[in-house]
């Protein structure tokens, strides 16, 4: 029985970052469209288009999503946070009308991860977000997984070009599902073998009836 020294974590898809995951450490450094709601003394440096020294109130800029939501704070209004173009109503539109038509790696290669951390913003759009990104979900799950169960040994890369870091784990895994279906049906399958644990048992069983 094959085994791994490192098992990746897959990207999370809640509004808390998963930090055992390399695609989650990526995702949070996705920068976001912001409006401070008060001064920033001595922060001048974050904002690269002046060079004053402090950060003035209502300076627009864009900082990536980890320090957004450390500066973020509901009760004092720190910094208020504007939605990226992908998330905004005209693109909700086409998203609702056909989800299988949009670039989702061109548009946002995390849509689904960064999206779904812009619910912890507080935003009266955040409803229509969620049912839009579990709408695209659904409309293009079928034709991901039915794309990675047709191309059996084929180059892959044009069809997972168009695909969200998310939905190319599933496509790897219904590929992995595919292939192991395949050598199964060959008879390439791989014997079943005792776990460690009970091959741990066993060897403890057996050096307490040893004298």
């Amino acid at each position: 029985m094959e085994t791994q020294s490192y098992f990746p974590v897959p990207p999370g898809v809640a509004v808390e970052e998963n930090f055992l995951s390399l695609d989650d450490i990526l995702l949070t450094h996705e920068r976001l469209p912001v409006r401070t709601e008060c001064a920033f003394p001595r922060l001048g440096f974050l904002d690269k288009s002046t060079d004053t020294q402090d950060i003035s109130e209502g300076t627009k800029m864009e900082l990536p999503l980890w320090l957004s939501k450390a500066l973020y704070e509901r009760k004092r209004r720190v910094l208020s946070v504007e939605l990226p173009k992908v998330y905004r109503e005209g693109w909700r539109t086409v998203f609702n009308a056909d989800p299988n038509v949009v670039d989702l790696h061109k548009m946002g290669p995390y849509y689904y991860s960064l999206g779904s951390q812009l619910l912890h913003f507080d935003s009266p759009e955040n409803p229509d977000i969620a049912q839009t990104l579990l709408q695209t979900f659904i409309g293009r799950f079928r034709r991901t997984m039915d794309s990675s169960q047709n191309a059996y040994n084929e180059d892959t890369s044009a069809l997972v070009q168009r695909l969200d870091s998310l939905e190319k784990v599933l496509f790897r895994s219904g590929q992995s599902g595919l292939n192991d279906f395949q050598s199964w049906e060959k008879g390439r399958a791989a014997q079943l073998t005792a776990s460690t644990l009970v091959l741990n048992y066993r060897k403890r069983k057996l050096a307490e009836v040893q004298p």
